[in-house]
């Protein structure tokens, strides 16, 4: 019997694997496509052939490293995005290993490749006095301002995330008493988010007669959905609007994902429960909510206060030794 070869792996590992047994969404597919598409381009290089030429072997835990490299140095990856490369391999490695068994040394080989470490920084927030420069920053004269200016209190108000906010569509929008929208999150996690009276109100002036529920919620000046690109171009846009009232805006990296942060801060200041901000946010777990009490520093500041600093007098050091005191003084 012939082994398959490489293209026959990895049409079968994304039409079978991917989209018939895991049935992963079309965002997974896309980020798998993406990760072959230049680890392939990457190897045909290497190789010097075209990539319906290679085989398996030729793609092993030696190329997988210098490809990773490569994406760190020449593409500017980070240390997470090689990782998410990485995972992308590691899967389709392990459906070669359970598909040709003769060909598990080779596999194991890259399976056992190490995630590189990376240094986890506090997230960045806005806080009220920013979110309050930010939302008064379209010009709610115009069309597109009063699109942008209701995606923006949406966004704040019920955290969603940026593949949430370009799939909502006005159907998805229920209005009247128990004012809610629904959306499709991570993991395919249906959850339903309350809004607040002048969020539904607003919703409900923005929506105004139409009827059709299929239609976007925050569609493009041509009618389409937006793109995640859009989206990011108009937090960006509307943030170097705000910092003019508000400059410490312009000192931080704000991206639809850091009105998601805000949301939990702001709820995490307010007192509510982090299960609850975890059930709000659609966390797959309590323990993820816990980035935001790291980056809450007035919970660290009241901590502080509560402590009595140690009676313990201090005293100035003095080396008694002249080598001490040269070395001292350098």
């Amino acid at each position: 019997m012939n082994a398959a070869t490489l293209p026959a792996l990895i049409q079968r590992f994304f039409t079978d694997r991917l989209c018939i047994q895991m049935e992963a969404s079309r965002h997974t597919v896309a980020g798998y496509r993406d990760t072959f598409r230049l680890l392939l381009r990457f190897a045909s290089a290497r190789h010097g052939k075209p990539p319906v030429k290679l085989t398996v072997e030729d793609i092993d835990a030696d190329l997988v490293a210098d490809f990773l490299v490569h994406g760190e140095t020449a593409r500017g990856n980070t240390a997470r995005s090689r990782n998410t490369r990485l995972a992308a391999i590691r899967s389709f490695f392990r459906y070669v290993a359970m598909t040709d068994p003769t060909r598990l040394l080779h596999c194991q080989r890259i399976l056992a490749m190490p995630n590189k470490r990376y240094v986890k920084r506090a997230v960045t927030f806005l806080d009220a006095q920013e979110i309050a420069a930010l939302l008064a920053a379209p010009d709610r004269t115009t069309w597109a301002g009063r699109r942008d200016h209701a995606l923006l209190l949406l966004a704040i108000q019920t955290g969603l995330r940026a593949s949430e906010l370009v799939n909502l569509r006005c159907g998805d929008v229920a209005l009247g008493s128990g004012a809610h929208i629904r959306c499709m999150g991570k993991g395919r996690k249906e959850r339903c988010t309350p809004l607040r009276r002048d969020t539904a109100k607003l919703l409900a002036a923005w929506i105004g007669d139409r009827s059709d529920g299929n239609r976007p919620l925050f569609p493009s000046i041509r009618g389409e959905q937006l793109s995640r690109d859009a989206l990011e171009h108009l937090v960006r846009k509307h943030c170097l609007t705000a910092s003019r009232a508000r400059p410490s805006i312009a000192a931080k990296r704000v991206t639809p994902h850091t009105l998601r942060h805000s949301t939990a801060m702001d709820l995490l200041h307010h007192g509510v429960d982090q299960a609850v901000i975890a059930l709000w946010l659609g966390h797959e777990s309590v323990a993820t909510t816990q980035i935001y009490i790291h980056a809450d520093m007035r919970m660290k500041e009241k901590a502080l206060a509560r402590v009595a600093a140690p009676a313990t007098p201090t005293n100035r050091f003095r080396p008694d030794d002249q080598l001490l005191a040269f070395l001292e003084g350098l």
